[in-house]
Formats: C-alpha cells, structure tokens, sequence
C-alpha cells in the first residue's frame, strides 16, 4: 500500500472519529432539551439556617435565552405569578436564582456569590413546602419545566427532603420531573456544593448547597465548531503527508 492511500486512510479514520464522538455527545443533549432550554437545576425548600429558600435555573442549550417576561410558580401553577425578568440574558452554562423574601445582598453574602450570578428575590407571598412543585414559564405563559417533589410521597414525585441541603437534578433527569432522581448536596461532592458563609448561622455549619453553579452542564459544540475541527485535524494531517513525501 502506498504511503499516500495510508496517510489519507489516517486522515479519514480520524476525521470520522472526531465527528462520531462529538455527534454522540450532542444527540444526548438533544433527547434531554426540549422546547426551551432552561432547567430546574436545584432547589432548597426550607434552609435550615439561611435566608431564604431557592430554586436554581440553569441554561444547559447552546444558545442565550432572554428570560424576559418569564416566571416562576409553586403548585398554583399561575404563569407570571413571579416575575423573572431581571434575569435578562441568560447564556449557555449559565445558572440563575429565585430567592424567597427581598434581601438578595443577604442571600449573596449567605451563599458567597458574586455579583455576575443573577439573583432574584421573589417576595413572602407564598413559598415552597415539603409537598409542593416550581414550575417555569417562558415569556408566552408556556411550561418550559415542572419539579413536582414531596418526600413522604411514592413514586417520581417522593423525592429526598431539602431542608437544610440543596437538591440536584442530575444532567440526564432535566426535564423528566423526576424528584426521586434528586441528589441531596454534600460537601465536596461532583456538584461543589459547600457549607454557607455562615452569616446567618446558629452555632451549627450551616446549610449546604450550590446555588449559582451546575457542573454537570457541558456545552456540545455546534455544528460550526465542528466543521472547523475536522477541517483542522485533516490539514494537519495533510500537511504531515506534504512533508513527508518531500523528504
């Protein structure tokens, strides 16, 4: 064989490695995104110590969302009930929280967030309970996401009791409404949670959590992004083959 056919056979092997792997990679985010691309990511129904309680919502697509005219609600199901549109832009990766009560510069200090995670503080009006759901409406008033939990219950909703620790949804459970699915934050875990700053504190640790962050978010490359690789890695390649045939 000559060496040409096996440079161009390398470069077609690698080539089509790099595009299956990365096309595996976005078909799994594709069956999870459907519709509108932000997600219940965490939640902490009653803190034991804290402020406040919290829903995170993470932007686990590729594109920015403008979380203008958006809203959350608990088992009332209302759209606009609380507004969300302070959040304005929200890019890819990037996690957002809904707060109860009005001090977000207390809930910040409590959680040692900076200023770049947006906080929205969503007032007394009503709040989550052991047995209750968030759910997320877009600017239309459609449901982009429900988290339906109640620990003493059975089934996909009997999820694990968040008071005083955050509850995960896993990557491959966005979307599901699957509370029995939900990992309970612990120190150091895949998910960085952490004890709070202790502000707020009693003598005790503090709740755990990890507001602001979902690491389990990984951004597939688009298309583009793609192309260029492969378009890289065979001229590499090519170029490899150009020298070596003018040794």
């Amino acid at each position: 064989m000559s060496t040409k056919t096996t440079m161009l056979r390398t470069v077609a092997a690698v080539a089509a490695v790099v595009v299956i792997s990365i096309s595996t990679a976005r078909s799994a985010s594709a069956e999870l995104i459907t519709g509108e691309t932000i997600a219940i990511t965490e939640w902490m129904y009653s803190p034991s110590v804290g402020p406040a309680e919290y829903v995170e919502f993470t932007n686990v697509g590729t594109r920015p969302i403008d979380m203008t005219g958006w809203s959350e609600d608990d088992a009332t199901e209302k759209p606009g009930h609380h507004d969300l549109s302070t959040f304005g832009i929200v890019q890819p990766g990037e996690s957002v929280i809904a707060c109860e009560g009005s001090d977000v510069s207390g809930f910040r200090s409590y959680w040692g967030l900076t200023s770049t995670v947006e906080v929205v503080a969503y007032g007394t009006s009503d709040n989550l309970g052991r047995s209750d759901e968030v759910n997320l409406y877009d600017s239309t008033g459609g449901l982009v996401d429900r988290l339906t939990f109640n620990d003493q219950g059975s089934g996909s909703v009997k999820g694990p009791r968040t008071q005083g620790t955050g509850g995960n949804v896993p990557l491959a459970d966005l979307f599901q409404n699957n509370a029995s699915q939900t990992i309970l934050s612990v120190v150091g875990d895949s998910y960085h949670s952490h004890h709070s700053n202790f502000s707020y504190t009693d003598g005790g640790t503090g709740d755990i959590g990890n507001p602001g962050v979902y690491t389990p978010y990984v951004a597939s490359p688009e298309p583009s992004s793609i192309a260029l690789l492969v378009a890289g890695l065979v001229g590499l390649l090519g170029y490899a083959w150009h020298k070596r045939t003018q040794m």
